[in-house]
């Protein structure tokens, strides 16, 4: 956590912010664009593990951690970098979040999601009941690029998920990569939005309102700083072009649409933007306060009524993740500009409804904030890219080719096969939207009672959810994120030609001869993107190589929890990602190191409400050896099935391995299915399971060599001489494996800590500081959820024992890990820390207890006597 040293002392170096003739008319609004792509596994709708995000499970759970929930609850701290002050950033600042991560949140962050909505309701308190939430186009495609029907789709949709959420319509939208062209904002309009967000290269051209009072000397004087004609600016009905993003920003304009629509536009402060997002200007929060307040033109008498509206727009993980702590820098700013009288803060739509446009403006068509070629980067090779010499990205236009032919192709079939089932394919496709927001059997039965043509067969039904899941698919895979990198073979552009793959598997299902047809001419399509690896060739072997292999059904969800029953028990009825399972018979039978497992189970997916039951078999001999067979079963299988088991039991209990084998193929036919069968999640959990002994033995080993020549070591680092690589290399892991251990352990040995820390400070050791850090917070936080969970306790005026002990505990472990020779992520320990003392301040406590947990405060780095908590910040019970 960044000290607030260089922000004081900046306060009494620099120039003081200039005087505002009339304080009360400077606004100052900061967006962030919360955004991550979609990394859900298309057919099990969930994010497996991702490696390269590591300690975390993933790049969203990552993000969460150092951007989304800080946001929620951030801290200002003094110059002895201790929290004074602790507050939701989304509660002053204007935001909109995507809706898909917004989904990720909700089920994997619940407490990051309640502080965002809980911002939402706070700022409409702030701010004249605006919200500063805004709706987002639904999965951040490139709207000038989108059809009619798809753009629509999106505008709905986006609206739709966010009134589920926030509880009220939105008033603006954001567009992804902020791409737009008229007709963008025309059906924006059409659906009631009153403004956006662009940026100011995207204005074309500007003039006055007709309504508009004459321009006034400053107007005039700001016409000539930017080279401009304030003559032709002064006459209602001349336009002033706004060449190289020379609009000016602190006001909003009105885009005059067709049939009489209308929407405001905010040009965003471009230069701001650029130093948060690459500048290093969240360094400093009193440097980016007064970045802020340099937005606004210099006020004169002539102009003394002059709102004016300094606003940035970067993507929200500015604030945390690209920039680390840069969420304490925002705190600050805003902080510092309101408290301190410099400006007030404000979201965009308080500011247009105190301050309704002036002028109007066009927007430059196909055009978008990421691009100087418009919306090129998301169709040709234009020159945008990261810059790896000799690779281009020619394979943008066929990948979009391949995937409007699979979107036009389709239609047709989905309008044909719809008839008889849907009144309007369409409107349907657009209302399906609440089911994707809820899934229980209630929502589906009332959007099949205002879609259905009649009442619908259980198979009929089916068939829609798999229609229009498949509709689904053809909006996800248009994401923006698939285009905007470098290469084909990424996995942003792998994940779309995912949801293309799903859109394969669902045409075959359901069209026919006429939907197997398609997948050919689909990757002949893909062929033509080439990608920059030759190993790969092009985009029809990245289809092949890594999304064929992700396709699956309900008998591989059925091979997954034969082969995961193995290693875990589940209950009769539960849940495996998107599905249902109902156990109807499982045994599970040791002989030796072998382990055999059959049963019959029912798997119904939650998306389609398809069904189907299975018998299968397991056989798992030890590590990874392991073969699996599963087969579809009906009530006409019992007795087969029945003798099949029975002849298994028997040679289980003579511990006869083979004749087992040998069963299970003649009932069977084959084992198709092996411990890579399983989804990436079970697979990384059995396989830490599986290599748990092995590492432990290692560790052992290590930790033995390490200590027998420990002496040596030392003796090597104080003479200066470099260890041989092997000890080195064992030293280095028995230090970081015991620390880790160490930390970890139930009971909290903080002199062995130390220890370890001084032998890896005296002999040289490096450190694993991100895994340790990961580690120490997340024991930081363990000791506090166990002082969270007997705080019940703490209405009796005696404590118990258990509390007692629940706070030295927590408090040793603080103090030590203060002592740490890194970093460590105190956030949620601090906040667990908060809650209880606004939970329990009332509380009748002895003494003891209270100096006890103020002790704990001061050890996590809170002023615990100075500490302001603002309104907004969610306290969770």
């Amino acid at each position: 956590m960044p000290k607030q040293t260089t922000q004081k002392s900046a306060a009494r170096t620099s120039t003081p912010p200039p005087a505002p003739v009339n304080g009360s008319l400077r606004y100052v609004c900061v967006h962030g664009h919360f955004y991550q792509p979609p990394r859900e596994n298309p057919w099990l709708e969930t994010v497996e593990v991702q490696d390269s995000a590591a300690p975390y499970h993933d790049w969203n759970d990552r993000i969460t951690a150092e951007c989304y929930a800080p946001n929620g609850a951030s801290r200002i701290t003094n110059l002895d970098n201790q929290i004074t002050r602790i507050m939701n950033n989304y509660a002053r600042m204007s935001f909109n979040f995507g809706p898909t991560l917004l989904s990720w949140l909700a089920d994997k962050a619940p407490r990051a999601y309640q502080m965002i909505l809980d911002a939402d309701k706070f700022s409409a308190q702030r701010y004249s009941g605006h919200g500063s939430a805004m709706a987002q186009v639904y999965n951040h495609i490139i709207m000038p690029l989108a059809s009619e029907r798809d753009a629509i789709t999106q505008i709905r949709w986006g609206i739709a998920d966010f009134e589920s959420r926030f509880a009220r319509k939105p008033e603006g939208m954001w567009l992804a990569e902020t791409a737009v062209n008229r007709a963008v904002l025309d059906l924006m309009a059409r659906e009631g939005l009153l403004f956006t967000v662009l940026a100011p290269n995207q204005c074309a051209r500007v003039r006055r309102l007709q309504a508009a009072p004459a321009l006034s000397a400053t107007a005039l004087k700001e016409a000539a700083e930017l080279d401009l004609d304030p003559n032709a600016s002064a006459q209602s009905q001349d336009w002033i072009g706004t060449p190289d993003a020379t609009v000016d920003p602190t006001h909003p304009y009105l885009v005059k649409l067709d049939e009489g629509r209308s929407i405001a536009v905010f040009f965003y402060d471009g230069p701001g933007s650029r130093a948060i997002a690459f500048e290093g200007l969240l360094n400093s929060g009193e440097e980016f306060g007064r970045r802020l307040l340099g937005g606004f033109h210099p006020t004169s008498p002539d102009s003394p009524d002059r709102a004016q509206l300094s606003h940035v727009a970067t993507d929200g993980e500015s604030y945390g993740h690209h920039h680390k702590h840069g969420e304490m820098a925002l705190s600050y700013a805003m902080h510092w500009i309101e408290d301190e009288g410099h400006a007030r803060l404000t979201n965009y739509g308080e500011f247009l409804e105190k301050f309704p446009p002036t002028w109007e403006a066009e927007v430059a068509e196909d055009t978008s904030w990421s691009c100087a070629h418009g919306v090129e980067r998301w169709r040709s090779n234009c020159g945008c890219n990261g810059g790896k010499p000799g690779w281009n990205q020619e394979w943008r236009g066929p990948l979009r080719v391949a995937l409007d032919f699979l979107r036009d192709t389709t239609a047709p079939l989905a309008e044909k096969l719809a008839t008889g089932l849907l009144k309007d394919v369409w409107a349907a496709r657009d209302g399906y939207i609440q089911v994707v927001l809820d899934r229980a059997p209630a929502s589906i039965d009332r959007f099949f009672a205002d879609h259905a043509d009649r009442e619908l067969t259980l198979d009929e039904r089916v068939t829609v959810l798999e229609l229009l899941e498949l509709e689904r698919h053809t909006q996800l895979m248009y994401t923006s994120c698939g285009w905007f990198f470098d290469e084909i073979s990424g996995i942003e552009t792998v994940q779309i030609i995912a949801y293309a793959g799903r859109v394969l598997q669902l045409a075959s299902e359901l069209f026919g001869d006429a939907g197997t047809a398609l997948e050919p001419r689909f990757l002949d399509l893909l062929s033509q993107a080439k990608s920059n690896v030759p190993d790969i060739g092009d985009g029809a072997e990245v289809y092949r190589r890594y999304v064929t292999g992700m396709k699956i059904g309900l008998e591989q969800v059925g091979a997954h929890y034969a082969i995961s029953s193995i290693f875990r028990n589940y209950p009769e009825d539960g849940e495996l990602f998107c599905f249902d399972l109902h156990r109807d018979a499982h045994e599970l039978f040791a002989s030796g190191r072998g382990k055999v497992a059959l049963g019959r189970a029912h798997i119904r997916s939650r998306i389609t409400e398809e069904t189907e039951e299975f018998c299968f078999a397991v056989l798992h001999l030890g590590d990874q050896n392991l073969s699996a067979a599963v087969k579809r079963y009906t009530p006409d299988d019992e007795a087969a099935f029945t003798t099949f088991a029975d002849e298994v039991r028997t040679a289980i209990r003579r511990a006869n391995l083979p004749e087992v084998i040998r069963q299970i193929d003649r009932y069977f036919g084959s084992t198709a299915y092996s411990l890579s069968s399983l989804f990436a999640d079970e697979q990384h959990t059995i396989l830490r399971t599986i290599l748990n002994q092995t590492m432990g033995e290692m560790e052992d080993s290590l930790r033995t060599i390490y200590e027998d020549h420990a002496s040596l070591l030392h003796y090597l680092a104080e003479s200066g001489m470099a260890a041989p690589p092997a000890l080195a290399l064992a030293a280095s892991f028995a230090i970081n494996a015991s620390l880790r251990r160490a930390l970890e352990a139930d009971h909290f040995d903080s002199p062995e800590i130390h220890s370890l820390l001084a032998r890896a400070e005296a002999d040289q050791v490096d450190l694993d500081i991100p895994l340790l850090s990961f580690t120490a917070g997340q024991r930081m936080k363990r000791a506090m959820v166990r002082l969270e969970e007997d705080s019940d306790e703490a209405t009796a005026v005696f404590p118990s024992l258990s509390l007692q002990n629940a706070l030295q505990n927590a408090i040793s472990v603080a103090i030590t890990l203060r002592d740490m020779p890194f970093e460590v992520n105190l956030w949620q320990a601090q906040n667990i820390w908060n809650d209880l003392l606004r939970r329990t301040g009332k509380t009748s406590l002895p003494q003891e207890w209270k100096e006890g947990f103020k002790k704990l405060g001061v050890a996590l780095n809170i002023a615990v006597d100075r500490l302001v908590v603002e309104e907004g910040v969610t306290i969770f019970a």
